[in-house]
């Protein structure tokens, strides 16, 4: 099947071309024809299943051809434009993500669409949503700002999508999600993308969903492509083997994960002090410097992005070399979700687990929940406690992980693993974008090892300043400078 067989307006054509899809993922060839009709859509997918795409093309194409309910609204040359499509999205990174992917697969079409979050400044986002962009894709937090200041008209949506629903849910935005919806008018196209059904956000698709097309994809394994392995060791000597493997190993792009906000900026401090060229992404940055981090590790300037779960949401890096869990995931969907960073479109990677004594039921579960067993790997000078050892089992020499089963992808760069179940992931951080948190706990509360640094001092989020002197992979390389990006209308 190609995305010839469905029927899109030729404009969109051109953008599906430029962007390289050849034939759709299972969640597109399943909810593209539907959702260009206007019927309803309730997805269950995970991130990196091409979900994106699925809602993108069938907007693109209803805003083209005026299909939508609404009727003809479509702007005419020089007059303002309305809002006619929503994509409300849990963090700032995903809303960009959706938002290039409108830019992309939108180029020959002369719509506009413009982000709204919070962290940024209002002013450009005022003048999109009062008659610059056709599409809008918002976090909640800001958009609600908006709404009450005026700024904001949704009375001409004529679809609206809410994706990651589950994460709203986790960082407890479903109430402004319902003010929004109010805001929306009733027979507009509604379409709802989750990894997980809460019974919380089961209960709101029922409300607002109408005979909705149900499409799940299952990603209960990883790809292929990602070799992966657990490396027992004691938690005082994380940092000291994680600088080891960054010193010895060809670690070009390599993602770390910590568990807390406090512990991602107290590591990246520890690198930067090591030369190595690192930056951190975690919840408490400014958007200018989240974004700094994003496009230096992006373009090759940072070699290591120590982040978050939360903060990493939305990061859309196709050759993200390794993936190192500093920290174990807190359940089998945030392992699946970290991972599939690295090994896309048909790129090898590596995911590397640190394992402390803590972790061995984490592990049990894990593969339990996979149905796959993790290689055991042993680091010379760097082996846990006799006991952990042979809880995890026998080591290896690095080499072949086990594997997750064969998975079908039509996009490039669209494969990441994902597993759905009734769990719920860490508590979210940030309730509002860039501000206090709305009726939710704080990201993950420090556990052994993970001691709050005493203080701030001051420290820039992207480091790695001037020359370098000769230290293990970093060599020597200036910095290059920062592009912060406007949050407002991209055309």
């Amino acid at each position: 099947m190609s995305f010839e067989t469905f029927g899109l307006d030729p404009r969109v054509n051109v953008g599906v071309r430029a962007a390289g899809y050849e034939q759709p993922t299972p969640i597109q060839e399943q909810t593209i024809a539907e959702a260009m009709t206007g019927r309803h859509v309730l997805g269950l997918a995970q991130t990196g299943t091409g979900k994106t795409a699925a809602f993108v093309l069938p907007i693109l194409h209803r805003l083209l051809e005026g299909q939508g309910p609404l009727g003809q609204r479509h702007h005419g040359r020089g007059t303002k434009r309305k809002t006619r499509a929503l994509v409300v999205a849990p963090t700032r990174e995903l809303a960009e993500q959706i938002n290039d992917e409108f830019r992309t697969l939108g180029q020959a079409t002369g719509l506009r669409s413009a982000t709204v979050y919070g962290g940024v400044g209002f002013q450009p986002q005022i003048e999109a949503l009062r008659g610059r962009a056709d599409i809008i894709v918002a976090c909640p937090g800001r958009l609600i700002d908006h709404m009450e200041r005026g700024n904001a008209d949704l009375t001409n949506v004529e679809v609206l999508v809410l994706d990651e629903a589950d994460h709203m849910f986790d960082m407890g935005f479903l109430p402004p999600v319902r003010r929004i919806l109010k805001a929306v008018p009733d027979d507009a196209q509604r379409l709802l993308f989750s990894a997980t059904m809460p019974q919380e956000v089961a209960h709101l698709a029922e409300e607002i969903l109408t005979d909705p097309l149900r499409v799940e994809i299952s990603r209960k394994a990883p790809a292929e492509t990602i070799d992966h392995a657990l490396v027992a060791v004691d938690e005082k000597a994380k940092t000291a083997l994680l600088l080891h493997l960054l010193r010895t190993q060809d670690h070009r792009s390599t993602l770390v994960f910590t568990r807390t906000k406090h512990r991602a900026k107290k590591l990246a401090r520890v690198l930067d002090e090591a030369n190595v060229f690192v930056a951190e992404l975690q919840g408490n940055l400014s958007q200018r410097r989240r974004q700094e981090a994003l496009d230096g590790f992006k373009d090759g300037t940072y070699h290591v992005l120590v982040a978050t779960d939360i903060a990493a949401r939305g990061i859309d890096v196709a050759r993200v070399s390794h993936v190192i869990n500093f920290d174990f995931p807190d359940t089998p969907e945030a392992y699946t979700h970290r991972i599939g960073r690295t090994g896309r479109a048909q790129r090898s990677g590596k995911a590397l687990t640190f394992v402390t004594e803590n972790d061995f039921g984490n592990v049990l579960q894990l593969e339990r929940q996979l149905n796959m067993r993790v290689t055991r790997e042993r680091v010379d000078g760097f082996a846990g406690p006799d006991e952990a050892l042979e809880r995890l089992g026998p080591g290896h020499a690095a080499g072949r992980s086990a594997q997750g089963r064969s998975r079908r992808g039509g996009r490039p760069g669209g494969r990441s693993g994902g597993s759905r179940g009734a769990s719920r992931g860490p508590a979210r951080e940030g309730g509002r974008e860039g501000g206090a948190r709305e009726g939710g706990a704080r990201e993950g509360s420090p556990r052994a090892g993970d001691r709050q640094p005493a203080h701030d001092g001051g420290r820039p989020s992207a480091r790695a300043g001037g020359d370098r002197p000769n230290g293990g992979r970093s060599g020597n390389r200036r910095r290059r400078p920062s592009r912060p990006r406007p949050a407002g209308e991209r055309d």
